[in-house]
């Protein structure tokens, strides 16, 4: 019989929602016969607690960053024990609203089960503390440092981003054993070696001059155009392809601009071939986002990282800058000259894109998929034994 995996986001920012994708896939491609089925967990809440959820978060990083910094510093206070009765209380606020989800979780005969967001991991934890549920979970954290909110005991496996976050969750009490820093997952796409000469030929980059890249998801249309014109008013001529994702009014106003004689611009908008883009930069224009880093890192190219909200943003981008593979753009009135620094010092831009591609993970999602699908196998002959 084969073994069957549930894997469990949130779609709140689409980092958890593309890691799920990530091993999903990858399971897929090592374990076809693995029945696999992914969930949005918000899709299984009511809706006032699904716009709460959502909007509450967006509220808050946009409008009152400084307030989601603190909060957010100050859950991850180090816990070693029984939940605090803060916890207890947001997890039993999450449970009452989210009962078609535990539904899900009793209706299907699971071998294991994944997570990308700790929404769905607490949930399951605490069904599995009060002796109500027995299939075991792994979590999959989705940034470069390791918040205390992932912490979920009891918990067969926690993936981790690197060593410093599996440190991390030592230090809040989770065995060793159970940590496993395999890298963030993405897309298998980005296991596969990618011939940046191809990729410029495919994407129709002339690779003449500097490439620069800029992402324009998670910007709102003002700084995606404050950005796109002060990477413009650099004097080395570049290439600069901007992508505007489903943003047609931020593609439009780009395209409406006209650029310097000395620069080539291309603006385009939702790409499936992202990973193409990537391998033909040299230099990423990002929010710090953990999926997207991920992603650039395993492409080899270095990071301008862009105003970065305080929380697992500013976290992820510290780890970037203590490891050479990032420069920090604070405003955008200094973007033109750190990257015109940047790209004229050809030396230390190699050194920056040597040090993301040490830190590049590319085969994660087969990494988390390998070890849960042996858990899972060990799961389902335990539960066939018992019959």
């Amino acid at each position: 019989m084969p073994s069957r995996v549930l894997i469990l986001s949130a779609s709140v920012g689409g980092g958890h929602l593309r890691a799920a994708e990530a091993v999903e896939l990858a399971i897929k491609e090592i374990a076809p016969d693995v029945i696999v089925k992914n969930v949005d967990v918000l899709a299984y809440s009511n809706s006032f607690f699904r716009m709460l959820y959502r909007t509450g978060y967006f509220l808050l990083v946009n409008r009152a960053p400084a307030l989601f910094g603190a909060l957010y510093d100050y859950m991850d206070r180090p816990r070693k024990h029984a939940p605090s009765f803060g916890d207890q209380t947001r997890i039993l606020f999450e449970r009452i609203n989210m009962r078609r989800f535990i539904k899900l979780l009793h209706e299907e005969a699971w071998d294991v089960i994944i997570h990308t967001h700790y929404l769905s991991a607490e949930i399951t934890a605490a069904l599995r503390r009060s002796g109500k549920f027995t299939v075991p979970h792994c979590i999959i954290t989705t940034d470069f440092d390791t918040h205390r909110i992932w912490m979920a005991e009891p918990c067969e496996y926690y993936f981790t981003e690197n060593e410093e976050g599996a440190l991390h969750l030592r230090c809040f009490g989770v065995s060793g054993e159970r940590i496993k820093a395999t890298g963030v997952p993405i897309h298998p796409v980005f296991s596969k070696p990618l011939d940046r000469a191809a990729c410029m030929a495919f994407q129709e980059i002339a690779g003449d001059r500097p490439v620069v890249l800029q992402l324009a998801g998670g910007f709102g249309l003002g700084p995606v155009e404050a950005m796109f014109n002060a990477l413009l008013s650099i004097e080395t001529p570049i290439e600069l392809v901007v992508v505007a994702g489903r943003n047609e009014k931020a593609k439009r106003s780009l395209e409406a601009v006209k650029p310097p004689h000395r620069h080539k611009v291309k603006v385009i908008g939702f790409t499936s071939r992202i990973h193409e883009l990537m391998a033909a930069a040299d230099i990423v224009v990002s929010k710090p986002g953990g999926l997207t880093v991920s992603e650039v890192l395993a492409c080899g190219a270095a990071l301008a990282v862009v105003n970065p909200i305080p929380g697992q943003e500013s976290r992820n981008s510290d780890f970037l800058l203590e490891n050479g593979a990032a420069v920090k753009i604070n405003n955008v009135a200094t973007a033109a000259h750190k990257l015109e620094a940047l790209i004229r010092d050809r030396t230390r831009l190699e050194n920056i894109r040597r040090n993301a591609k040490r830190l590049g993970r590319p085969m994660a999602a087969f990494e988390v998929a390998r070890l849960a699908i042996d858990l899972a196998a060990a799961c389902g002959d335990c539960q066939r034994n018992a019959l």
